[in-house]
């Protein structure tokens, strides 16, 4: 297979599901090396080509299908490295879905990391994956304060979301 055809494979691979897929089981699918996905990637992503990074895989999908008709809201919180899971968990386990976290950098600007976690399983893949490669979070570099947006089935969910965390301390308030 030449290289447009196993892009559009790759693409068709990206469009079964919903589910992120990893660039390792996409190269075992198209029999090429992790690293000429990681480039497929890239020139599908420079060709317009809408692929989102999440540290489970990649997912080909816009920021209204991201949510999966979910109502979207963007949060305000702060909280330290050996704090993570616990907010992460205090998200999911009131029903609502994290989409990213973003912090304003003094220098780049503001930065923004695609989570895709919806479930308890989901945030431990992501702890995991931290651990793994030995990487900082994200607002470790201002702070700790950081944005999420958050994906939720009813705005009731999102005001328990908000409760518990305000509750934890989690919350930024104005």
């Amino acid at each position: 297979m030449d290289a447009p055809q196993r892009r559009e494979t790759i693409l068709s691979i990206l469009k079964r599901g919903r589910e992120p897929v990893s660039a390792s089981s996409i190269a075992a699918e198209v029999g090429v090396s992790r690293q000429i996905v990681v480039g497929d990637i890239a020139l599908l992503r420079a060709s317009g080509t809408e692929i989102q990074a999440t540290p489970r895989g990649y997912l080909l999908q816009s920021r209204e299908e991201e949510g999966e008709g979910r109502l979207l809201y963007t949060i305000a919180c702060r909280h330290t490295e050996a704090e993570l899971a616990e907010e992460l968990y205090t998200v999911v386990d009131n029903g609502a879905g994290l989409l990213d976290v973003t912090v304003e950098h003094p220098v780049y600007g503001q930065i923004c990391g695609k989570l895709h976690i919806f479930s308890r399983y989901d945030a431990d893949q992501f702890m995991e994956k931290l651990r793994q490669n030995n990487a900082a979070i994200l607002c470790n570099l201002t702070g700790n304060i950081h944005l999420h947006t958050l994906a939720c089935r009813s705005e009731e969910e999102y005001r328990r979301v908000l409760a518990e965390l305000d509750k934890k301390g989690f919350l930024l308030k104005r």
